[in-house]
C-alpha cells in the first residue's frame, strides 16, 4: 500500500533512480514486520508474568493453538511453497511460545507446592496441557511433530491432502483467540491478561491479513487472517465491557514482591 502511493509521486519527481532502492527498502520492512511481529504482542505479557510470578490471567491454550498452527504450517510448505517470510515467522513463533510455556510452568508450579505432579507420559487426558515441567510440553511437541510429519511425507502427492493441511494451519491458527476468549468468559474478568498483548494481536493480525491480500498468498490465509480479527475485537470488547460493568468482585491474590498485571 505505501509503495503504491510513494513509487508513483518520486517517479512523477524525476527521482526514478531511487524507485528500486525505497521498493526494496519496504519489500525488506514488510518482511521483517511478518517475520518478527507475530512474537511482539508475547513480549508485555511474558514482563507481566516474569514480574507478577502469577500465570492465571493467561492461558496456556494459546501456545498450544500457535505451536499446532505453525508446525501444521511449517509442513504445509512442503507440499505448497509460500513465501519465505512466513516460513520463518513460524520458526520463530514455535520457540517463542516454547518460551512462554516454560515460564508459566515454572511459575505455576512454584505456586502450587501441594498440587500433585502431572506428566505427558501419564496419557491423562483430563490433565492434558496441565502438567508440571517443562519438559513434557516438548515431548508432546516432539510426539505431534514427528507424528503429523509422518502422515505428511506420505501424502504430499495428494493435492486434496496438502490444501487441506494448509486450511488447518491457518484455521487453527484463526482460533488462537478462542482459549483467551473462553478464560475471559469463565473468570467474568479480564485481569491478568494484558491489553497490550490483544491490541497487538489486533494490530498484528490486521497487518498480516492486508499482506496475505496484496501479495496473493493461498486464499486459506486471507480467509482465516480476517477470522482472526474479528476474534480479537470480540476480546477487546470484553475489556470494555467487564470494565466497565463487572460482574464479580475481583480477588487479587498477594505475591510476593509483586503487582498487578495488565
Amino acid at each position: 500500500m505505501l509503495r503504491d502511493f510513494l513509487l508513483p509521486i518520486m517517479e512523477a519527481d524525476g527521482w526514478e533512480w531511487l524507485v528500486a532502492p525505497v521498493q526494496q527498502l519496504i519489500s525488506w520492512g514488510a518482511s521483517a514486520a511478518m517475520v518478527f511481529g507475530g512474537v511482539v504482542p508475547y513480549i508485555p505479557q511474558y514482563r507481566d508474568i516474569k514480574r507478577t510470578q502469577n500465570a492465571e490471567g493467561f492461558s496456556t491454550y494459546v501456545c498450544l493453538v500457535l505451536l499446532v498452527a505453525n508446525i501444521l504450517r511449517i509442513l504445509f510448505w512442503f507440499g505448497r511453497h509460500f513465501e519465505s517470510p512466513l516460513l520463518l515467522q513460524s520458526i520463530i513463533m514455535i520457540i517463542t511460545m516454547l518460551l512462554m510455556l516454560k515460564l508459566c510452568t515454572e511459575v505455576r508450579v512454584a505456586n502450587e507446592l501441594n498440587i500433585k505432579r502431572r506428566s505427558f507420559s501419564d496419557f491423562d487426558l483430563i490433565y492434558f496441557w496441565h502438567w508440571s515441567k517443562f519438559t513434557d510440553y516438548v515431548q508432546c511437541v516432539l510426539a505431534f511433530t514427528g507424528v503429523t510429519g509422518y502422515i505428511t511425507y506420505l501424502s504430499l502427492d495428494s493435492t486434496v491432502f496438502v490444501e487441506t493441511l494448509g486450511f488447518l494451519a491457518v484455521f487453527t491458527e484463526a482460533m488462537l483467540g478462542i482459549p483467551q476468549l473462553y478464560r475471559n468468559y469463565q473468570n467474568r474478568s479480564t485481569e491478568g491478561m494484558s491489553v497490550k498483548m490483544v491490541l497487538m494481536w489486533t494490530s498484528g493480525d490486521t497487518f498480516k491479513t492486508v499482506y496475505f491480500l496484496l501479495n496473493q498468498a493461498p486464499f486459506q490465509f486471507s480467509i482465516c487472517g480476517l477470522l482472526q480479527v474479528f476474534v480479537d475485537m470480540t476480546i477487546l470488547m470484553q475489556v470494555y465491557f467487564f470494565s466497565y460493568y463487572p460482574q464479580k468482585p475481583v480477588s487479587h491474590p498477594i505475591h510476593a514482591a509483586s503487582t498487578k498485571a495488565l
